[in-house]
């Protein structure tokens, strides 16, 4: 994290553990935050699309926030998602975070109704009015808003927007960004287009299947900021087909499994969303397969045993996890 800037670095937005039961495991969120600290990575984002937020309670979604910024070592930032159907949701998420401790937020446009430009403009006022910093988030496709760049320059006029996270997965926008609103800093948002942003200038990165893969993403991250493609680019080209799951519409089902698959508790989703499973699941564990047997200068970040088989095998789900 960068001392004064939360939202810079690599910032990994985390799933919201279930029991068996779908109620919230705590205890599984805490560790998960603390593991993925431990790892290097430079903040999270609990309660954002990932988080599976529409899915919560109000009082679940505040604990969550709260266990969240408990769990969090110092250095580790937390950027909780604030949004909301309306303006005075997302403000009182945001003043839910700034009461937890948490550093930052991070604001996706209201959700759910497809808001007018003066609209967007007003909602984001209201949700920098609570003083935290506020990073825009862009996902047209997971919302009615598409935050296009002449819309972002308008949203930025106000004090208090410090960055945007883009999602849209078209890279040309950075540089359109950096010409209608050059003090913001551009965040990659979609795995998938890291490395082009981050060459081009992208300031950090919200993740998704870094959740997993914390080590690769971190060292990809890195090579990719110090401009070292000979290095980065053999890295991405074993990441990518598991980067490009955070892009598509069962992506929290994917990140889940993926964490199963390389150990750790991913756990079941609430409904409506399924289990990942079929050729769908096959094709998430030979992905996540092949990214965890990735090389990192000529040595295998994951060691993997000789009794895992090849690397399209080594995913084994294990525990009650989405295919459960």
């Amino acid at each position: 994290m960068t001392a004064g800037r939360p939202w810079r670095g690599v910032l990994v937005a985390i799933p919201t553990p279930f029991r068996d039961d779908l109620g919230v495991d705590f205890d599984r969120l805490q560790e998960h935050v603390r593991w993925l600290a431990e790892a290097g990575c430079h903040g999270v984002a609990p309660c954002a699309s990932v988080g599976e937020y529409r899915a919560l309670s109000d009082d679940e979604r505040a604990d969550v926030v709260r266990a969240t910024v408990q769990a969090a070592p110092p250095g580790c930032a937390v950027l909780p998602g604030v949004g909301g159907y309306g303006s005075r949701q997302s403000r009182r998420w945001a003043e839910q975070a700034a009461a937890a401790g948490a550093g930052a937020v991070l604001a996706p446009p209201p959700d759910g109704y497809p808001a007018g430009d003066a609209e967007v403009v007003a909602h984001y006022r209201e949700v920098t009015a609570v003083g935290l910093p506020v990073v825009a988030h862009n996902d047209p496709h997971d919302t009615r808003v598409d935050l296009t760049p002449e819309l972002l320059a308008r949203v930025a006029e106000t004090d208090g927007i410090v960055a945007v996270e883009e999602f849209s997965g078209d890279v040309r926008r950075l540089h359109r960004i950096r010409d209608l609103c050059p003090h913001l800093d551009v965040l990659a948002g979609a795995d998938d287009v890291l490395l082009e942003l981050v060459l081009c200038g992208a300031r950090g990165w919200v993740a998704g299947l870094s959740n997993a893969l914390p080590r690769q993403a971190l060292r990809l991250y890195d090579l990719c900021v110090a401009g070292d493609l000979g290095r980065a680019l053999p890295l991405y080209a074993e990441l990518h087909p598991a980067f490009g799951w955070n892009s598509r519409p069962e992506s929290v089902q994917a990140i889940k499994l993926a964490m199963e698959c390389a150990g750790r508790f991913g756990g079941r989703c609430r409904p409506p969303r399924g289990p990942l499973a079929g050729p769908a699941a096959a094709r998430l564990r030979r992905d996540l397969g092949r990214a965890l047997a990735a090389t990192v200068d000529s040595v295998p970040v994951l060691q993997v045993s000789e009794a895992a088989g090849p690397p399209a095998d080594i995913c084994t789900v294990t525990g009650p996890g989405p295919s459960s």
